[in-house]
């Protein structure tokens, strides 16, 4: 479980350790804007394309060999850029690393699925949400502080991929390749599971509405006066917090509340998250609004993953994540060019009113059509959760008694 969680926090650093030395490389380097901010999302490009191919790997030949593959291919892809002194070099690195960060993804959410069952896998995807908001905390603060000393500084955190890779290879149990002989590509699978498609739009519309918060509240805080970069850095952090605190008590909310009404109140925190930040000038605010963005964060990172395994046949499970993946990531490339001309043409509190209210869009689909399995009540002291399947069928998932 430990090696797992490490692992969980790898993908949230993918960028966010070498955003703070993205204006440095471009003067060492001679390169444009666009060329610079290409070093930020080169990996997202191949991690979105590569990851159905990485599912199709793991459902195939198990789970073992492509996760410590990934992990050691995102160490020393990632790691590269120490060395590197020419762009050309760093983006061909950063493209290789996203092929890692998706086997990384992709692997450590089966992973998950494959390893606990029941009320366990709850109690293990709440905390492991907990351990990737942290995550998101610990490593860009690190990279930040390398960053002072050398702009190749914050390319050495990626090394940590080598020995996790190593640790999961020797802890990792060889899991059967549930997925060998199975035919059929992902449109079949989205086909034979219509719930899919649903959930991996919520998926892409929680990372665009992350991504629209992480472009563009920095820039509302500099307009609105609050410009020093470590009063910045703690205000945006709060996402992070948010999410590493609902995280503790997802298990609970989950059992309490069911899929459906936590993907309902997750969408309700982005609602108000970005409402308060649209009306809103204040630092204190602002703070409260990246962290009530945190916990909607928190609920609905978990709750997509299981939900997506759950519905996902076994024998599948790497393929239906792998297109999580490419759905997150999508979501992250889209948000500055679908949010980012409404911001030019009037400002950036409308940009995040206009999040609001496709926001509302979606919380009223979320009302009207169901996306996570009906629950059955089990018998009295019975606590076997039995969920009807796309089929009518059911499928039982056991809790500890």
């Amino acid at each position: 479980m430990v090696v797992l969680m490490l692992a969980s926090t790898l993908t949230v650093m993918a960028g966010a350790i070498i955003a703070p030395v993205v204006g440095v490389i471009r003067g060492e380097l001679g390169v444009s804007g666009t060329s610079a901010g290409l070093i930020l999302t080169a990996h997202g490009l191949s991690l979105a394309v590569v990851s159905p191919f990485v599912g199709w790997a793991i459902d195939r030949w198990g789970l073992r060999i492509p996760l410590v593959s990934g992990l050691l291919l995102y160490g020393v892809a990632g790691g590269a850029g120490l060395l590197t002194e020419s762009y050309g070099a760093l983006i061909v690195s950063r493209f290789l690393f996203g092929v890692g960060a998706a086997a990384v993804f992709t692997g450590t959410t089966v992973a998950l699925l494959a390893l606990y069952q029941g009320a366990e896998r709850d109690r293990v995807a709440g905390w492991r949400s907990t351990a990737i908001s942290l995550g998101g905390i610990i490593w860009p603060l690190l990279g930040g502080a390398l960053g002072e000393l050398s702009w190749h500084g914050p390319f050495a955190i990626y090394l940590l991929g080598i020995p996790v890779g190593v640790a999961m290879l020797l802890v990792m149990p060889d899991l059967p390749a549930e997925g060998r002989g199975t035919r059929g590509g992902a449109v079949r699978l989205l086909r034979e599971h219509p719930r899919l498609p649903a959930l991996y739009a919520l998926s892409l519309f929680g990372s665009f509405l992350l991504y629209v918060m992480a472009v563009f509240l920095p820039q509302l805080l500099t307009e609105n006066g609050i410009e020093e970069p470590f009063t910045i850095s703690l205000i945006t952090t709060s996402t992070s917090v948010g999410g590493s605190l609902i995280g503790l008590v997802y298990a609970k909310m989950k059992a309490g509340l069911g899929y459906q009404n936590l993907l309902r109140l997750a969408v309700v925190a982005w609602i108000l998250a970005f409402l308060i930040t649209g009306l809103s000038d204040h630092a204190a605010l602002l703070t409260a609004s990246a962290f009530l963005f945190g916990l909607g964060s928190g609920l609905s990172v978990p709750a997509l993953a299981m939900l997506i395994g759950e519905t996902a046949p076994p024998a599948r499970r790497g393929q239906a994540m792998s297109l999580s993946g490419t759905a997150n990531f999508t979501g992250q490339f889209v948000a500055p060019l679908v949010i980012g001309p409404v911001v030019g043409a009037t400002s950036i509190a409308a940009g995040f009113l206009v999040g609001a209210v496709l926001g509302g869009l979606v919380l009223l689909l979320l009302l009207l059509v169901r996306v996570s399995p009906r629950t059955a009540q089990p018998a009295p002291g019975v606590q076997d959760r039995v969920d009807e399947d796309d089929t009518g069928g059911a499928s039982t998932d056991t809790a500890s008694v």
